[in-house]
């Protein structure tokens, strides 16, 4: 039987190409290296952008020409967690830490494990939700959270790659700062929204 996928779904795939590319161009890089090769976080951040720049696309399509489907609606998804975990998991790695002990993507473990603690929490409360036929879409507060980390990324690799001297290395330190934290802060909120959201659940096993 042949194996059929539509536009969408095929946009989604090519997402998660470009995706395992960034990852392998992104883990070459290692900020200790007498020069480091700043040109891999050049083109890693551009694919960033690309990867997640298109993920309206696909459900636009899908949505527009009545291609909606059960591997889309797990697979969109999927590879949005997949970018956005990823990318922040690497950004603790050896690869950003100076000669000096120092990240220079100004983010701590303890951030990483939110911003992925939430994602996993997420998929298990969408997936349990639709499997009783709830719909359980994402929130304003889940889209805010992807466009803060869809930012946040590009633009703290952009600044690395300047040396952290552009336009000063004060503002470029103090720019990074105010992403991490906003992009906790927003991931956090969106975390306690979404456990609201399904209160119900532990109402209905108290009952």
């Amino acid at each position: 039987m042949k194996l059929s996928i539509n536009l969408p779904n095929q946009i989604t795939l090519a997402r998660l190409v470009l995706a395992i590319i960034f990852f392998v161009l992104l883990s070459q890089y290692a900020q200790s290296d007498a020069i480091p090769a700043t040109w891999l976080l050049d083109v890693s951040a551009a694919l960033f952008v690309i990867a997640a720049g298109t993920d309206f696309l696909d459900g636009y399509l899908a949505r527009k020409y009545g291609q909606v489907t059960a591997l889309g609606r797990i697979l969109d998804p999927l590879v949005d967690k997949v970018l956005i975990c990823g990318t922040f998991i690497l950004f603790v790695g050896p690869g950003f830490v100076d000669p000096d002990g120092h990240n220079v993507t100004n983010l701590r473990a303890w951030m990483v494990v939110v911003i992925v603690g939430r994602e996993l929490l997420v998929t298990g409360l969408r997936g349990f939700n639709e499997s009783t036929g709830r719909e359980f879409g994402a929130s304003w507060y889940g889209k805010a959270k992807m466009w803060m980390q869809s930012i946040a990324a590009p633009v703290i690799l952009f600044l690395i790659a300047r040396d952290n001297a552009w336009p000063s290395p004060d503002t470029a330190e103090l720019t990074k700062t105010i992403l991490v934290w906003a992009t906790v802060i927003i991931t956090a909120l969106s975390t306690i929204q979404y456990l609201v959201r399904s209160r119900y659940i532990l109402e209905e096993s108290a009952s």
